[in-house]
């Protein structure tokens, strides 16, 4: 299955019934007077948030949807039948942005919410509802209003505890495989990775999910390479595991190029908790390795993780490294929940 993480689809809520213009006609009864029904609401169209889709893959081929039309009322005081719902499913993570791509409409991230974004019009009064002492026969009845139509776009941002960033072929898929049971692309040319994978993860006693992205070059934000469109997938991680090919000549340039672009694409991003690693050390010599490390060292500003996911490495170290900054970020929101939840109610 394909993965798409942005589509724009056209929605129309359902229109309003018209109201009904009727008078009561039987036998004997001269003045039967006005029985036009109402007509029924349309549906609206509603955003859901489900769990058996990871993908937007639905709407690639099909982007227009209509909710269905409120029915006309008719004689006998018989009002119109609402119109029934649609409803878009989406995966948890999803964005439902307005036609400008920048206001947020709503974000789904839990299975189960719902948003209506097109709201249904009503329907019509039929000609019993103005009836009166002074209008005894009226004959004329309301149209239906007609329902929200919008363009809407759906943007797909992975729900993953931590991110994998770096420049291509830093050996991110690699890692993603062997820590998980994840199977990325993995081979020996830049730009492996085409779009983003996922895998779950176990250190220790704790399982959590980790984004393995394609990989920045420098000028990703100006639209080099695959650009920082993929990025959107680590802004809900807790922390970000930077990885450095120690295969390069200048690791500190490396590092300082993807920093560059994560905080050109998003501040917060760039200000993100890090773990920074130097890849691929089953590649050099252990002086060369020293050497590096001191490199990408100072470049950072903190000491760097050895790593070598083909041998093992410092794998380990980095899981925990992960795990204990995921707890530390989960405690400090869930403390900051409580003391919200024990402020005292001011009017």
């Amino acid at each position: 299955m394909k993965f798409l993480d942005l589509a724009k689809i056209y929605i129309k809520a359902g229109d309003g019934g018209n109201g009904c213009i009727g008078f009561r006609r039987e036998k004997f009864i001269e003045f039967g007077g006005p029985d036009g029904g109402d007509g029924g609401n349309g549906g609206d169209v509603i955003v859901q948030c489900v769990d058996n889709l990871n993908t937007l893959i639905d709407y690639r081929y099909q982007q227009h949807f209509k909710a269905q039309r409120g029915i006309d009322g008719a004689g006998k005081n018989r009002a119109g039948a609402n119109g029934e719902d649609f409803i878009v499913k989406v995966p948890p993570g999803t964005v439902v942005l307005a036609e400008d791509q920048e206001t947020v409409l709503a974000e789904m991230t839990e299975v189960g919410q719902s948003f209506v974004a097109a709201h249904g019009g009503n329907g019509g009064f039929g000609n019993a509802h103005f009836k009166s002492a002074t209008n005894q026969a009226p004959r004329h009845a309301n149209p239906g209003r007609p329902g929200d139509e919008l363009t809407i776009w759906l943007r797909l941002k992975l729900i993953a505890d931590a991110g994998l960033v770096g420049l291509p072929n830093a050996g991110k898929s690699t890692f993603l495989a062997t820590v998980s049971a994840a199977k990325p692309k993995i081979a020996d040319y830049p730009f492996t990775t085409l779009h983003p994978n996922l895998g779950v993860v176990r250190a220790g006693d704790r399982d959590f999910v980790l984004a393995d992205i394609p990989g920045l070059i420098e000028g990703a934000h100006e639209g080099a390479g695959l650009g920082t469109r993929f990025l959107g997938h680590v802004e809900r991680t807790q922390v970000l595991l930077h990885l450095v090919d120690a295969t390069q000549e200048d690791v500190g340039e490396a590092y300082r190029t993807v920093r560059r672009e994560l905080k050109a694409y998003a501040l917060d991003l760039g200000k993100k908790k890090e773990i920074v690693a130097l890849s691929k050390i089953d590649s050099l010599d252990a002086e060369t390795l020293e050497v590096r490390l001191a490199e990408l060292q100072k470049a950072a500003r903190k000491k760097p993780i050895a790593l070598s996911a083909v041998s093992g490495a410092g794998v380990k170290e980095a899981l925990f490294a992960l795990t204990r900054e995921i707890t530390r970020a989960v405690t400090s929101e869930q403390a900051a929940n409580n003391a919200d939840e024990q402020k005292p109610w001011r009017p």
